[in-house]
């Protein structure tokens, strides 16, 4: 009778330890993912906000850039697919056209010293540089907490409980060729 008080309890003991590495590996891909989340939310707000500067920016240029209406046009219609992107790769590829076509306005405005003299211009420029260069840390932080993600759930043991779960590795942020390259800039002269 005592040998098999002592084999229950030892049987009883392995498996409180199996469940409590289980419940210690579970809440650590859970926090993993939520991580994940959380960075892209806050992509998403730094773009919401610089998506909400691109009209005032527009309407500041609109009186100044009479021949460059090509660009503005460019700029108008990617903030309007913005709207409708709903997955990260989407997002990512429309951010990326959108902080190219940005690029080249506030390249194309140096041959326009009234507009890069305006305070309103400048304050609006500062603001979507600043919020560019929030984007960017937080793209990196994003890609940061998808390959710690990606490595775990390859990992054992932690392998086992994340295909319990059926969890996948997590896309990361990708720039494309476009945006490795520096954007073409065409000054149009009146006639």
């Amino acid at each position: 009778m005592g040998i098999l008080i002592l084999v229950l309890v030892i049987i009883a003991l392995i498996l409180l330890v199996l469940v409590v590495f289980f419940i210690s590996i579970y809440n650590q891909l859970i926090q993993l993912r939520v991580n994940i989340d959380k960075s892209w939310s806050n992509i998403d707000v730094l773009q919401k906000q610089r998506y909400d500067e691109i009209p005032k920016l527009i309407n500041v240029c609109e009186g100044y850039m009479k021949y460059e209406r090509e660009t503005l046009e460019k700029i108008t219609q990617v903030r309007t697919q913005f709207l409708s992107a709903k997955t990260p790769p989407e997002i990512a590829k429309i951010d990326t056209e959108l902080t190219t076509a940005l690029k080249t306005l506030f390249a194309v405005v140096e041959n326009y010293p009234e507009l890069k003299s305006n305070q309103n211009f400048l304050q609006l420029q500062t603001r979507i540089t600043y919020l560019e260069n929030q984007i960017a840390v937080r793209r990196e932080f994003y890609n940061d907490s998808v390959t710690v993600y990606n490595t775990r759930i390859q990992q054992v043991p932690y392998v086992f409980v994340a295909k319990l779960l059926n969890y996948a590795p997590k896309e990361m942020y990708k720039i494309t060729e476009q945006e490795k390259n520096s954007p073409e800039i065409k000054f149009e002269l009146p006639k």
